[in-house]
């Protein structure tokens, strides 16, 4: 296991003469990982527990990992270092993860993981626990994708008429009866997450809705606990460091405000040449009608772009339009909520930002079929727009800009849930442990 590194060269033999034997093992490998765990992990510390930050190296570029780590003041005590293809990355987490919860256990310590959302370091780091007899904790779990009833709605497959009643839809969009189970989109989030389920313990529902989920499918009520999602804990440590931000000195144009985000990183959208063209077609109108428009390129943006023989039109679009701005992601949260709270809308296939989204009391688009956050556009905050034509996306922005019905939407995701969620898992270790079996769920 030489691939690990470790902060101190003690760490299993400091960890192993702690007296508490519980040690609690916070996971972090993306960058909406390092938004949503750390807060949990500081309260954690806060309350004297025994905590460590792994970091499974999923995200390792300073944009993506190193930036947030620094801004939020935290350092991995371990780092698995995990690179390659998907199924490469899947086996090295739980190896090495293995590896590490088994050497605390031989240690006589029982670990406690923290896993986050629907990543594959969520899913994979579940396995490695549960393969040791450990649950893992759920940080927002039973997220599953709804899909809205097209058919219901009129549509039928990509006939869509000129004149698209973009209020209509939306307020079709806010009837719970309209939405269909099913999808397995994103790819691969909603395995993961599914996954993920099932090797935990403990399970902290965002929402009602994400509950009701879990217990449609067999987890047992008293280990599931709706706390809000810890993001809005980020975003309030965010919102009150913006004005450290330079985000508006590297880019004045968004410093009035009156602007989209654009954020376009999914597989399903950017491996699929239809679909992404009708996004990149969309964005590309509103910047040549004058509109300003702001595109945060990941990896996967960037590789469509190339696959696809738009990364010179993107960059002479760039380059003749000031009211373009295509930037690569930035690498401090601060900046990022700074500039959402001067947007218009955020047009997204990102689940969490539809979150961020509501808490900040901005209209979202969601550039998907369906959504994993589906709550969102239940509570009228957040459009669907499926990603097969550029006009009906563009008309879905141009109805969600700074429009007061959208924007002013009920705030779903709670306040002080990081502190919610250690009050579930002390409850728990009060009687027991996040592991269970049935003579003791039974109580038998």
């Amino acid at each position: 296991m030489d691939a690990i590194t470790y902060r101190s060269s003690r760490f299993y033999d400091d960890l192993g003469d702690q007296p508490d034997r519980r040690v609690h093992l916070v996971l972090v490998a993306t960058k909406p990982d390092i938004i949503k765990q750390i807060p949990l992990y500081k309260e954690l510390q806060r309350r004297g527990h025994v905590v460590v930050l792994g970091h499974t190296g999923q995200h390792f570029s300073e944009n993506l990992s190193g930036g947030m780590l620094k801004e939020f003041g935290v350092e991995p005590d371990f780092n698995l270092n995990v690179r390659g293809a998907m199924h490469e990355i899947v086996s090295q987490i739980i190896g090495r993860l293995g590896h590490v919860i088994g050497e605390l256990k031989a240690r006589g310590k029982t670990v406690i993981p923290y896993v986050h959302g629907d990543t594959t370091t969520a899913m994979a780091a579940s396995n490695a626990a549960f393969c040791h007899g450990f649950a893992s904790v759920h940080v927002e779990a039973g997220i599953r994708t709804l899909t809205p009833d097209y058919e219901g709605f009129g549509i039928r497959g990509s006939d869509f008429e000129k004149k698209f009643d973009v209020e209509k839809w939306r307020r079709f969009l806010q009837d719970r009866s309209h939405w269909q189970r099913g999808s397995l989109e994103p790819y691969p989030e909603q395995f993961n997450t599914r996954c993920s389920e099932a090797a935990s313990g403990l399970h902290f529902a965002p929402v009602e809705l994400d509950r009701e989920f879990l217990l449609s499918e067999g987890f047992p009520e008293d280990r599931i606990v709706v706390t809000g999602n810890s993001v809005v804990d980020a975003t309030a440590q965010a919102l009150a460091t913006i004005d450290a931000s330079s985000v508006f000195e590297r880019h004045p144009v968004l410093a009035g405000g009156d602007f989209v985000r654009f954020c376009i990183h999914r597989r399903e959208n950017c491996g699929s040449p239809r679909r992404f063209r009708a996004i990149y077609e969309a964005m590309k109108q509103l910047v040549l009608e004058g509109r300003t428009v702001l595109l945060i390129s990941l990896f996967q943006t960037e590789k469509a772009l190339e696959q696809y023989g738009l990364k010179p039109d993107i960059e002479e679009l760039a380059a003749k339009h000031k009211n373009f701005v295509y930037s690569p992601v930035w690498s401090e949260y601060k900046d990022v909520i700074a500039a959402m709270t001067r947007a218009a809308v955020c047009a997204t296939d990102s689940g969490s930002m539809q979150e961020e989204m509501n808490h900040l009391g901005v209209p979202c688009v969601t550039l998907r079929f369906g959504s994993d956050r589906s709550e969102s556009a239940i509570a009228g905050g957040n459009i669907i727009a499926p990603p097969i034509d550029a006009w009906l996306i563009k008309d879905v922005i141009l109805h969600a800009w700074d429009n007061a019905s959208v924007r002013n939407v009920p705030k779903l995701y709670g306040a002080n849930v990081s502190e919610k969620s250690v009050d579930a898992v002390e409850r728990v270790l009060k009687g027991g442990e996040v592991f269970r079996n049935e003579e003791e769920r039974l109580r038998m």
